[in-house]
C-alpha cells in the first residue's frame, strides 16, 4: 500500500497567521508526506483544491485562508465563496477537502490579536490533520469489511 500523501493549500494574505495552520498539520502529519502550495488568496483555494483533489494523489487536500472584515462588507461573500467551493470540490472529486479559513467577527491588526489567531491556527492545522487521519482509517475500513 501506497503511503498517504496530503496537500496543504495557503492563502497568502496574512501568511505570518495563515502559515501557523500549516505548522499545526506537520505536528500531527510527518512534513515529508504534506505537499504545500501557496495561492494569492482565499478566493483561489477551491479552484486548487480542485486541480489537486483530481491527480489522485492525496488521500486529503486542506486549505487554510484567514478572511478578515478590512471595513468593506465584502469579506462575508468571499467566506461564503469559498467555504462552499471547497465542499463542491470534495462532493465533485470523492477526496476530502478540509477547510481551515477562519472569517473573525472581530480581528483588528494589533500584537495582541495577531498572537491569539496565530495560536488558534495552529490548533486548527492539528485538527485538520487530525480528520484526514480519521477519514483515511474510516475508508480503509470500510473497504477492507
Amino acid at each position: 500500500m501506497t503511503p498517504t500523501r496530503y496537500a496543504f493549500i495557503k492563502a497568502n494574505w496574512h501568511a505570518d497567521i495563515v502559515d501557523q495552520a500549516r505548522v499545526g498539520f506537520c505536528e500531527v502529519i510527518a512534513q515529508e508526506k504534506v505537499d504545500v502550495f501557496d495561492v494569492p488568496g482565499a478566493f483561489e483555494l477551491p479552484l486548487m483544491a480542485k486541480k489537486l483533489a483530481t491527480t489522485g494523489r492525496y488521500g486529503a487536500v486542506a486549505a487554510a485562508a484567514f478572511v478578515v472584515d478590512g471595513g468593506i462588507y465584502r469579506h462575508d461573500f468571499v467566506a461564503q465563496a469559498v467555504v462552499h467551493g471547497l465542499m463542491q470540490v470534495g462532493l465533485e472529486t470523492g477526496v476530502p477537502i478540509l477547510s481551515v479559513s477562519l472569517t473573525p467577527h472581530q480581528y483588528q491588526e494589533t500584537d495582541h490579536h495577531n498572537r491569539i489567531f496565530r495560536e488558534h491556527f495552529v490548533q486548527k492545522g492539528r485538527e485538520a490533520a487530525n480528520a484526514a487521519r480519521q477519514i483515511e482509517r474510516a475508508t480503509a475500513e470500510s473497504f477492507a469489511a
